[in-house]
């Protein structure tokens, strides 16, 4: 196993690192999700309690995540026949299909380039982080949990579900922000149109602080 150095994170809003790697649906590579938004996840181990809730909740949102033009993509370092066989388990023993492709990484060289391996919490397992890339294969966001905890998906949703939003009316949302709430109106740029903001129709409690319906 090669030596585990500090982790190198990937930095938001550039490129994501590219990947050509075999999964229990072939071999996938990053550019095969362009024009598709993508949540690219690492667990510490096949065959493991928290991680097996993790994927069940993962498959049972997997058309939720699709209809946000969005795709899954498991990781962990374990090899090709370990993922087939758990995942042959899970639906044997849960009822429950995994639908998306697990990327086999045992050379770590994915989780390297994604900063899943941290040293301190483990030397050859990826924690529990979690990716989102978007169709233009811009990193947006990265999330991390330890290896006691696991992941909450529906918070996923809700974060592409802001994303998509921001991208496409060039605003921000609000702490719990849900389809329909109210989204925040960029600060004013400069003096005149902080002067100019309490005209434009939106709710506003201060000139810096406005939000307004879509």
């Amino acid at each position: 196993m090669s030596e585990v150095k500090n982790p190198v994170l990937p930095g938001l809003n550039q490129p994501a690192p590219d990947f050509e790697a075999k999964t229990t649906y072939g071999v996938k590579k990053l550019s095969d999700y362009k024009g598709k938004w993508l949540v690219l996840f690492s667990h510490p181990a096949d065959f493991t309690p928290v991680c097996t809730t993790e994927f069940i909740a993962f498959a049972k949102h997997h058309p939720e995540f699709q209809a946000l033009n969005c795709e899954l993509l498991g990781l962990s370092i374990d090899s090709y026949y370990s993922h087939v066989a758990w995942v042959r388990n899970i639906k044997e023993k849960f009822g429950v299909e995994i639908t998306f492709p697990i990327i086999e990484d045992l050379s770590m060289k994915v989780a390297n380039a994604y900063g899943m391996i941290q040293p301190g919490a483990s030397d050859t397992s990826a924690v529990r982080s979690t990716y989102i890339i978007d169709d233009k294969g811009i990193l947006r966001a990265m999330v991390y949990y330890p290896m006691t905890n696991g992941r909450s998906i529906p918070e996923f949703l809700r974060l592409i579900k802001a994303l998509q939003t921001s991208d496409e009316h060039k605003v921000a949302t609000p702490e719990g922000w849900q389809p329909g709430d109210q989204v925040i109106v960029p600060p004013p740029a400069d003096a005149d149109a902080a002067n100019a903001r309490e005209g434009e129709g939106y709710e506003c409690v201060d000139w810096y602080f406005c939000k307004k319906d879509l």
